[in-house]
């Protein structure tokens, strides 16, 4: 346990804030969460619009838009991974064993996967195919091509899309259940006491982003090819951050450290940010990037992803740890939206594509529709009880009472 010194930086009450007791809920991570998963959205919606190259070509293609979307792209992914792996040691806690907790897992992240593999994702490939000039109606795709195991055309089915992201969740969650389950406790108090000791002092910073350069430097740097078999950057870089997170709840030495040091991190994430909009801003689009560029361009991304992530978690902690009538609906939603906004968006957007209209009407529909249709895949879902587990939620309902306390997040991300 870490002691407080008004030496260290801080204040008493921020260092209590960060401090929580292992069965105390954090709103901060709650707000975090759901905000993520609403950046989500409009990134998604957003990348439509870039030069990147997307399944669902819209009307207007905005040279810009990419300049505020690299704002988001280096961190998004690995804040997710972070705060899962916090959600999980909050939710191990509660389980009581490791054993308990990897099966309470599996059931909640494996069949809302199945799920949506089988029903929400597919019409996502369909689209692609049909825009592609595939001749066959959906029940066809769906019996014949969606899960044929073999490329058609241009798409290498079954598609599992967004929905990568829980299968690797899935995947982090039972090799941290294993190592737990199969490690000698003494390797694992001297593998969490040598995390501590980098990640609670002032190393906090800089050997997170030397950290991430490391691993994203070599090879094919930023890109993710969502193989879960060969995509091993993408691995290291993201099951580092669910470690991360996982040790955060457990460790109130980091926790104090990130109360001393987001505001350092803020800076330097913002810094780092500077750097990759001017790469973007002098090689736009599909514009190759010049070689002198690219090794301080994948710094700079490490940078802006390292201290944009503990800079989120400083202030969530900071101004956000508190508690809101909405918030356990909100935080209820995020899973279940999740699984349904890309599937919505994909559909809306090839309606949209031959209507005639500008970038910015597109964005506005899209952003309007893959909110609330999403949002009412959710209503619908969270009425019906057999539905309830496919969509990530407890299959009953047991709304608390007002005089029990909150505590352990209960969600799936």
């Amino acid at each position: 346990m870490a002691v407080f010194s008004p030496l260290a930086g801080g204040t008493l009450m921020q260092w209590i804030a960060m401090n929580p007791a292992l069965s105390q809920r954090h709103y901060g991570m709650d707000w975090l969460r759901i905000g993520a998963f609403v950046l989500l959205i409009f990134y998604h919606v957003g990348f439509s619009f870039t030069p990147w190259g997307y399944q669902t070509p819209t009307r207007g293609v905005v040279q810009w838009a990419e300049i505020p979307l690299l704002g988001l792209s280096a961190w998004r992914l690995a804040l997710l991974f972070a705060i899962s792996g916090y959600a999980s040691a909050a939710l191990m806690g509660k389980a009581g064993a490791t054993g308990a907790f990897l099966k309470s897992r599996m059931l909640r992240l494996g069949i809302p996967l199945l799920f949506g593999l089988t029903v929400v994702v597919p019409p996502q490939p369909y689209m692609g195919l049909i825009h592609s000039g595939y001749r066959h109606g959906y029940g066809y795709f769906l019996f014949h091509d969606a899960f044929s195991f073999r490329q058609v055309l241009h798409e290498y089915l079954p598609a599992v899309m967004h929905l990568w992201f829980v299968i690797y969740l899935l995947a982090y969650t039972i090799a941290l259940c294993l190592a737990l389950m199969l490690m000698p406790q003494s390797w694992r108090r001297k593998l969490a006491n040598g995390a501590q000791a980098v990640f609670a002092g002032p190393w906090l910073v800089p050997a997170g982003c030397l950290a991430i350069y490391a691993v994203r430097a070599p090879g094919d740097g930023w890109t993710d090819t969502h193989s879960v078999f060969t995509d091993v950057i993408a691995h290291l870089h993201y099951g580092g951050m669910f470690l991360f997170g996982f040790l955060l709840r457990r460790s109130s030495a980091v926790r104090a450290a990130i109360a001393r040091q987001w505001k350092l991190a803020l800076a330097v994430g913002l810094l780092a940010y500077g750097g990759v909009a001017l790469e973007a801003w002098h090689f736009p689009g599909n514009v190759q990037t010049p070689e002198p560029w690219i090794e301080p361009l994948d710094f700079a991304k490490a940078v802006q992803c390292w201290g944009t992530v503990i800079a989120l978690f400083g202030i969530a902690d900071r101004y956000w740890n508190h508690d809101h009538r909405w918030r356990t609906t909100l935080v209820e939603a995020v899973f279940p939206v999740f699984i349904a906004h890309q599937t919505v968006m994909v559909l809306v957007s090839y309606w949209l594509r031959n209507k005639g209209l500008g970038a910015l009407a597109e964005f506005l529909i899209l952003c309007v529709s893959v909110a609330g249709f999403s949002w009412l895949f959710y209503l619908v879902g969270r009425e019906v009880g057999p539905l309830r587990p496919l969509i990530g939620l407890k299959r009953d309902r047991a709304p608390r009472r007002i005089d029990q306390p909150e505590v352990l997040p209960s969600t799936t991300l």
